[in-house]
């Protein structure tokens, strides 16, 4: 028996990193060997260049990098104008760093809960949950879908509020042809290991439009510079390394393709599914999402986990708890019941494996261990 089977069936782990690697390993070498030889490791030519590749692969004016996606969302939101008077309006299903951001720009969070389709910002409640401090907007393009930028960039024009996209898990993902990350005041991107664009360790962008917010957004990823040693305003060191900006300028030109793997991997999923008694999240009309994770919605779920791993197929969760029942945010008042579109999500998403490198052969082993579950053929 092989290492990469379970019987006669392909294991299927959640994810491959090291198979991404394997497929990329001259070009990665080639990159990391290039910086390790110019001797300049932080904020250099590398650096700067990815900005400009990755701003032209987004059909933006301006990207700057940063330490990680989570810093990304704070520094979009301070160099936006946020402070600790003003408040962000954010879905309740999201994963933690989103909030975390909000609260490292030093303003305040006002959750909101998501639409029962896509699981995304719902444009009705973000209005309903408005309040006079609200002055930002921080829909989150999550799994890879597409908020719907429509409405919300109508209600942010009708309103007086600042849209910031959230943009961690969509690299790629397009509304109405353009891509995500273009839409609002500014977007924040992860490049942690696991996204459709993934470096080797942390690190995360900003994208905008706006060349007032890029150059703010310049100082207060390092100390408030405008020159070195020249403070013009309080900030951070929140810098993006050249090792990694290099792996990510050697993965971009393979990410539309990568992207078209994902989604053919989940039209796969779509046509064997539809027939069984699990809920599919709607991809919204007029966009093409980025397939970062897949995720279906099932009852007995625990069960269906353990049936799939006796099949050799591994799943996650994202994500168990909602942001208001998390105990670090017990200070925002809620309790459970406020939020039931998002908490009823939290306790039945099961995200199944989906990533370039998966073989034909493993796509068919996790939508026959689904089928199975169910008792029906694949």
């Amino acid at each position: 028996m092989s290492p990469g089977t379970v019987g006669a069936t392909p294991r299927v782990a959640f994810g491959a990193l090291d198979a991404d690697y394997a497929q990329k390993r001259t070009a990665i070498d080639t990159a990391i060997s290039r910086v390790l030889s110019s001797g300049w490791f932080i904020l250099g030519d590398e650096v700067a260049r990815f900005e400009s590749e990755f701003a032209a692969w987004l059909n933006v004016e301006h990207v700057v990098g940063c330490a990680n996606g989570t810093e990304a969302i704070a520094l979009a939101l301070q160099a936006s104008g946020a402070g600790p008077s003003d408040e962000v309006l954010l879905p309740a299903n999201t994963c933690v760093p989103t909030l975390s951001g909000v609260r490292l720009a030093g303003a305040r969070a006002r959750l909101c809960d998501v639409d029962p389709q896509t699981l995304t910002l719902d444009p009705a409640r973000a209005e309903a949950a408005l309040t006079p401090a609200v002055r930002f907007l921080l829909p989150v393009h999550l799994y890879g879908g597409v908020a719907d930028l429509d409405a919300l960039g109508e209600l942010a024009s009708r309103r007086g509020l600042t849209l910031i996209e959230d943009c961690a898990q969509s690299h790629g993902a397009s509304w109405r042809g353009r891509r995500t990350g273009g839409f609002g005041a500014a977007a924040a991107f992860s490049f942690y290991p696991s996204k459709n664009l993934g470096a080797y360790g942390d690190g995360g962008a900003v994208s905008t439009r706006d060349a007032g917010i890029a150059g703010r957004l310049r100082q207060l990823r390092q100390y408030g510079w405008s020159r070195r040693d020249h403070a013009e305003r309080e900030g951070w060191n929140s810098r993006l390394d050249e090792i990694q900006a290099a792996i990510l300028r050697a993965k971009l030109p393979e990410l539309d393709g990568e992207n078209d793997r994902r989604r053919q991997i989940a039209s796969r999923y779509d046509a064997a599914f539809s027939g069984l008694p699990l809920a599919l999240l709607r991809v919204r009309e007029g966009s093409i999402p980025a397939r970062h994770l897949y995720p279906v919605r099932v009852e007995g779920r625990d069960s269906f986990r353990e049936h799939l791993s006796s099949r050799g197929v591994e799943t996650r969760i994202h994500y168990p708890i909602p942001l208001h029942l998390q105990p670090a945010y017990s200070f925002l008042g809620h309790r459970r019941g406020d939020f039931p579109v998002s908490e009823a999500a939290c306790e039945s998403v099961v995200s199944l494996p989906i990533y370039p490198s998966l073989s034909d052969a493993q796509v068919e082993a996790v939508v026959s261990a689904v089928a199975g579950f169910f008792g029906a053929r694949a």
